[in-house]
């Protein structure tokens, strides 16, 4: 039964906006299983309305996919957090923010609201992915994981070249990840596209742990003249969500000082513009 399962589950990972459409002989290559294990399970997937069958007998993504993810998006406890104070950002800096976690050692963006001053960013967008090693939001995730665990993902994936910026070797990433780590946010400076940059940082759950982040992308002319504006910007509104989440923090520290919050009046100077 749980292979069974793993199956069905790798069935469906199958199908990217790439490749939308699958046939029963190409699942059965792509998976390494006989034919009719593979019609199998693409037809009691197809009944149970998880994909569909097209005219000529492919498969595509079913809608009941669609109704299980808005019930995702609808129940998350990190979304709702998170929409109202990236509305702020965004209001606040007219830019454009993201909100990321890190699935199958990738950026899986969650949400995105873009300013009336934003660049327009085709390579992010609810539901699309990236390397980790080459965005903000990818760099906080990666630093707040085992360093094992950061190999793995590299020998999978690589560490893919978008512009001369981008980062290239292990050496240069355990570097960076460190620095991340310390500073508790993470830069990208022109390393997905020349003339964007972003500012970004973790957003921790009750107990802690790093579960997403969030970030700021700023076109390059505008992102270092107000460099400092933006990270504290981005760091404050990162925590806000994360103590909405649960985690609270007495003191705060980053870059070259230090903000806290009072429980007792539970104020705290917003810097969300």
């Amino acid at each position: 039964m749980l292979q069974t399962v793993q199956k069905a589950a790798q069935v469906l990972r199958l199908f990217t906006p790439q490749q939308p459409e699958w046939g029963v002989t190409e699942v059965a290559a792509a998976l390494e299983i006989p034919k009719s294990g593979a019609h199998a399970l693409l037809r009691t997937l197809a009944a149970e309305g998880l994909l569909q069958r097209t005219g000529n007998g492919r498969y595509r993504l079913g809608w009941t996919l669609f109704e299980l993810s808005q019930t995702l998006l609808d129940s998350s406890a990190l979304l709702r957090a998170a929409r109202p104070i990236m509305e702020r950002l965004v209001a606040g800096w007219g830019e454009t923010t993201h909100l990321a976690v890190l699935v199958d050692g990738q950026v899986l963006y969650v949400e995105k609201l873009q300013g009336d001053r934003a660049l327009e960013i085709v390579l992010s967008g609810v539901g699309k992915r990236l390397p980790a090693h080459c965005s903000g939001v990818g760099k906080v995730l990666l630093a707040h994981q085992p360093w094992e665990n950061v190999l793995r993902i590299v020998e999978t994936t690589g560490l893919v070249s978008f512009t001369p910026n981008t980062i290239t070797t292990v050496e240069q990433l355990r570097a960076e990840l460190e620095r991340v780590r310390q500073q508790g946010f993470a830069y990208d400076q022109e390393e997905v596209m020349v003339g964007l940059c972003c500012a970004a940082a973790p957003i921790r759950d009750e107990s802690g742990q790093v579960i997403a982040a969030m970030s700021l992308s700023v076109p390059a002319y505008r992102f270092y003249p107000n460099q400092q504006r933006l990270t504290t910007a981005i760091v404050d509104a990162a925590r806000r969500v994360s103590e909405e989440l649960g985690y609270y923090q007495e003191d705060w520290a980053w870059g070259n000082g230090k903000r806290s919050k009072s429980r007792s009046s539970g104020q705290a100077t917003s810097v969300l513009t």
